[in-house]
């Protein structure tokens, strides 16, 4: 039971602010907020930038990081007696190999071939385009009723881009409809599935349209305060946001803004892991119902989107429904796909919602070498054989394929590739962010990487003979989508590319 008067929500920051996790500085927290000790340690400990915040090298270990020599740059600062450490996907896959400095800032040792869609003014985000202050959209939404916004927003058939693809304007409606009228809209900026770093670009490039969506949330469903929780790994797009909140604030005038920024849990990806973490707990997910539209932030109805989600609002509301939906083929919109991997000019991409690996590919500069396989939708979509490169890239034709669009983190593997490896890789990313909670997700993500392991050791297809069976448990026992999806590497490479896990 919480004390009375004790500030959970302060817990976090502080540890931060203080230097992170010891003991000194829980003490110094749990006086502070009022929240016992024990709890302030428990809750920090949840979090790798608070357990180890030391001056050393972060080097990702992400399949594309992987693809391009992570590994062999760790050796390197080894051998040269720089402190590093091996971390999950660091959201700068095009920069692969990549790596954090003890400051957070980018550590490349080779310049990075990052692109975007050049500037069209037609496109909905356009990210290669040149800022607008006006904030015509939210100027417009003003003279508009709450109901009049989502008609709109239901017009232009916008699904979530973080990875779901649930209908949008089904969350605003769900919010609207509540009693309560204390309201909140959350901004989910902590970007972590491996190979995705589109709401990276977004917040760099494109700033004034994030905040622009946000205030439009609010103000269609009756929200003062935004709370945006962003990556703690992303200082330059923290600051991208709070500079056009300083100099263009007037705009936003009866909104309260809020940041608040992640401390290294993959798992805060997910909505009501998310909300956990921003009240100052573990993120760990929220069994649903209640869906956080009914109960979210501080028990209150709230609306949680993603970044490229809430950046799609303005151009809805200023050029219509309709406009946005034409953008796309069999679904509505634009979308934004990363790719990178073995790819000449890896990047963010605004295409057609539906185009195939193809065009996307022929956006990022051709393919280098021969392709073999790829993850059309980050870890958790596994991986696909190349003859499924003119397979729309959306999300009922993944769907029908066994695997899904998720966050569009699309990675290119050549016939370089080991997938039994590659499979490997993804699995470690899955044990290290299993949050723990559930006993299918703790227990089978770390079974399915030793087993993975063992049989990249002893080369004897028998250690695999049980994965499968572990991978059901996880898909139907999983509290969140981790769970679910963290066996889909394996099960896909095995399935597509049998070849790779013969006897050896």
């Amino acid at each position: 039971m919480q004390r009375p008067h004790a500030n959970r929500e302060r817990v976090l920051p502080l540890l931060a602010q203080f230097g992170g996790v010891t003991e000194e500085n829980v003490r110094r927290v749990a006086q502070i907020t009022q929240v016992a000790e024990a709890e302030v340690w428990g809750a920090g400990t949840f979090y790798t930038l608070l357990t180890n915040p030391g001056k050393h090298v972060r080097v990702c270990t992400g399949l594309s990081c992987r693809l391009r020599g992570a590994d062999e740059l760790l050796a390197n600062l080894a051998k040269s007696g720089t402190p590093a450490e091996g971390v999950s996907c660091l959201g700068q896959c095009d920069r692969a190999p990549a790596a954090l400095d003890e400051h957070l800032e980018v550590y490349s040792p080779r310049p990075a071939k990052r692109a975007v869609t050049p500037d069209n003014p037609a496109l909905p985000i356009n990210l290669g385009g040149k800022p607008d202050y006006s904030f015509a959209a939210l100027a417009k939404a003003r003279a508009l009723s709450p109901d009049a916004i989502v008609r709109e927003l239901e017009a232009s058939g916008l699904q979530g881009r973080g990875g779901a693809g649930f209908p949008a304007h089904v969350k605003w409606k769900s919010v609207l409809s509540q009693r309560e009228r204390e309201r909140y809209v959350v901004l989910n900026a902590d970007e972590g599935e491996p190979g995705t770093f589109k709401d990276r670009e977004v917040l760099l490039r494109r700033p004034e349209k994030v905040l622009e969506g946000l205030a439009v949330a609010a103000l269609a469903i009756g929200a003062r305060e935004v709370y945006v929780y962003i990556r703690g790994e992303f200082k330059a797009e923290l600051e991208a946001m709070q500079a056009v909140l300083l100099k263009h604030g007037e705009h936003l005038d009866g909104i309260g803004f809020h940041f608040h920024r992640g401390h290294g849990a993959y798992i805060c990806g997910e909505e009501t892991a998310l909300l956990e973490s921003l009240e100052g707990r573990r993120g760990m997910p929220r069994l649903k119902p209640p869906f956080p539209t009914e109960q979210g932030f501080r028990g209150k109805p709230t609306l949680i989107h993603n970044v490229e989600t809430i950046a799609c609002v303005p151009a809805i509301v200023l050029r219509g429904g309709a406009a946005f939906k034409a953008h796309g083929r069999a679904e509505a919109g634009s979308k934004l796909y990363c790719i990178s991997g073995h790819v000449n000019l890896p990047g963010v991409y605004e295409l057609a919602l539906g185009v195939c690996l193809d065009e996307l590919v022929e956006a990022a500069g051709g393919y280098e070498g021969t392709p073999m396989a790829f993850s059309p939708g980050g870890a958790s979509s596994g991986f696909l054989p190349i003859a499924e490169r003119k397979r729309p890239l959306d999300f009922k034709n993944l769907a029908a394929a066994g695997t899904m669009l998720g966050s569009a983190g699309v990675v290119v593997l050549n016939d370089t590739v080991d997938m039994a490896k590659a499979a490997l890789w993804q699995a470690e990313f899955f044990e290290h962010e299993s949050c723990g909670q559930c006993a299918p997700c703790r227990i089978g993500t770390r079974f399915t990487h030793n087993a993975l392991k063992q049989y990249a050791e002893e080369g004897d297809p028998s250690t695999l003979q049980h994965t499968a069976d572990v991978a059901w448990e996880m898909e139907e026992g999983s509290i969140c989508g981790l769970g679910m999806t963290a066996a889909k590497p394996l099960d896909s490479a095995r399935k597509h590319f049998p070849q790779a896990f013969g006897k050896r």
